[in-house]
C-alpha cells in the first residue's frame, strides 16, 4: 500500500515537472490536435511513460464514460501528447501486451502510469 501511494505521488510529480518544462498550454488546438485530441488543454513534446498497471483502460476519450479500446498492462510503453485534467491523451510506442498495435492513439487516467520521460 505504502508503494502505490508513493508511485502516485512520483507520477503526479513527474507529470507537473514535465508540464512545466516543455507544455504549452493553448487556447486553440495544436497543430496535432485535428482528431480526438482537439479535447486537449495542455500539449506535450516527446514524453514517453510507462503503464504501471495491469488492466488499465485505453479509452477513445478523457473519461469513463468513452469506450475502452483495449486493455494496457504493467510496462506497455506509450508516448504523452497532451492532457486534460486527469487524463492524458497517448499514442503507443509499441504493440501492448494486450495486442493493441503499435501507433494507436487513445485516453489513459495519469496515475496509471509510473514514470514520463521527456
Amino acid at each position: 500500500m505504502i508503494r502505490r501511494l508513493a508511485l502516485r505521488s512520483v507520477t503526479s510529480a513527474a507529470l507537473a515537472m514535465a508540464a512545466a518544462a516543455a507544455v504549452t498550454v493553448t487556447t486553440a488546438p495544436a497543430a496535432h490536435a485535428l482528431g480526438e485530441n482537439s479535447k486537449c488543454t495542455v500539449n506535450f513534446r516527446n514524453f514517453g511513460g510507462t503503464v504501471g498497471k495491469n488492466g488499465w483502460h485505453y479509452r477513445s476519450g478523457p473519461g469513463t464514460g468513452y469506450a475502452s479500446r483495449g486493455l494496457l498492462y504493467r510496462g506497455d510503453k506509450l508516448t504523452v501528447l497532451c492532457s486534460r485534467n486527469d487524463w492524458v491523451y497517448t499514442q503507443l510506442s509499441r504493440r501492448s501486451v494486450s495486442g493493441l498495435p503499435k501507433g494507436a492513439k487513445g485516453w489513459v487516467r495519469q496515475d496509471g502510469l509510473l514514470e514520463l520521460a521527456g
